[in-house]
């Protein structure tokens, strides 16, 4: 019996980068040895262990056949017999088919240490083609790498691989859980490019792949098209640390662009109530988790609004944060200026420069809402006992009045 490091663990440690887990390959054992030594099965659809010192999975060299669409049609063997190669062979790319010997030699039967050098994303076999989540998959190591590129040949296996249908076959919870991990990597643009090259992202997000080709004014987006845009908007959200929530709203604000005909170009006047449609429907479909769904339709609804904060007058400011269930959930209004802001950075050019002139809208609008918040409801509605049906109108004033003064006292 020999164990192996195998996957990622190999490529980060060759990477210089941090290694937060170690997925292990046996050889030469059978399901009743590995119990014998102590390890606890665990594993449903193949024989997968956890050592019962680090608790680290250990699974037992296997191969599979492809036997039915998607990714679940897949039958797995196992037997002391299978040889590491045989079992690394079935992996997405080269360089995650590296394992590292408990000696530390690394063992590379398909070239992965060599593509790792030059930065390619390569697939190891033919294999590839039978499971179509390792075209998320590579979207998302792009996003995580985005140094690294396509090899060719593997673009035009992916490629096929859309031709064939097999992206179609995918469930929605998959696709948002690897879309999702995309989001949340260093260059998340890089994501959506593969899954654009290949042709994946007009079949599991066509709402989204529709902005390549809507042109903007250039006055206010020098970058002019709207899928550009769309890119230095999630890129910008990453290199801010912003959660999931707030990367999901910046990505899907402008979908409703998308839906503009074409003779109206390159405005897009009341893209936003097009856009809550299709960032619902797009959600709905996806199965996208409900904080994130809100806060995007939300943004995809409001981000105009957010974006002339300082010309709003005080009552209009007031309808906005009880449009945006702000005094209930303020954290959630905070989130959604932050993807507005994304929205304002994500811009090419432009004097003086997007991404460092100052953001005032934020500020604004969450000075506004202290003020506003600070309005005891209770204190007023008392006043209105014998005229209960005048009690909201009484609020919203007196938290009109306390915005007011607050824009007062900014001014002064």
């Amino acid at each position: 019996m020999k164990a192996y490091v195998v996957g990622g663990a190999v490529r980060d440690e060759l990477l210089g980068l941090p290694v937060q887990d170690h997925d292990w390959v046996v050889v030469g054992a059978t399901p009743d040895e590995m119990i014998e030594r102590g390890f606890r099965p665990v594993g449903k659809d193949f024989p997968v262990f956890l050592h019962p010192a680090t608790q680290e999975e250990y699974a037992l060299a296997r191969t599979e056949r492809k036997t039915a669409p998607g990714y679940h049609g897949f039958v797995f063997h196992t037997a002391p017999d299978v040889k590491l190669e045989d079992d690394l062979v079935r992996r997405d790319l080269t360089i995650n088919a590296m394992a590292r010997a408990e000696d530390g030699t690394i063992v590379d039967p398909y070239g992965g240490l060599a593509d790792l050098q030059n930065r390619v994303f390569r697939h190891v076999s033919p294999a590839f083609a039978e499971d179509p989540v390792r075209i998320l998959r590579l979207a998302r190591f792009a996003a995580r790498f985005p140094e690294f590129r396509v090899a060719d040949e593997t673009l035009a296996l992916m490629r096929k691989m859309v031709e064939h249908g097999e992206v179609d076959a995918l469930v929605p919870e998959r696709v948002w859980q690897e879309i999702a991990r995309g989001l949340m990597e260093r260059q998340p643009s890089r994501m959506l490019a593969v899954l654009r090259e290949c042709g994946a992202l007009a079949r599991i997000m066509p709402e989204l792949d529709a902005l390549w080709g809507v042109p903007q004014p250039a006055l206010h987006h020098p970058e002019v098209d709207t899928g550009a845009h769309m890119m230095l908007v999630i890129d910008y959200a990453a290199e801010r640390g912003f959660e999931l929530p707030v990367r999901f709203a910046a990505l899907m604000h402008d979908l409703g662009k998308g839906a503009t005909p074409s003779d109206a170009w390159p405005a897009h006047h009341g893209h936003e109530g097009v856009g809550v449609r299709l960032v619902t429907e797009l959600s709905k479909r996806l199965r996208v988790p409900n904080d994130c769904r809100e806060l995007a339709v939300m943004t995809a609804r409001e981000h105009g609004n957010v974006s002339r904060a300082q010309e709003l007058r005080p009552n209009t400011i007031v309808t906005l944060f009880e449009r945006c269930d702000a005094f209930r959930k303020p954290e959630r209004f905070a989130q959604m200026l932050l993807a507005c802001e994304c929205d304002a950075r994500g811009r090419a050019g432009g004097e003086p420069a997007f991404r460092t002139r100052p953001y005032l809208q934020g500020p604004l609008l969450l000075h506004a809402l202290a003020a506003a918040r600070a309005v005891n409801a209770g204190e007023v509605a008392a006043r209105y006992v014998e005229n209960k049906e005048k009690i909201p109108e009484a609020i919203h004033a007196a938290r009109v009045r306390a915005v007011k003064d607050a824009q007062h006292n900014v001014r002064d």
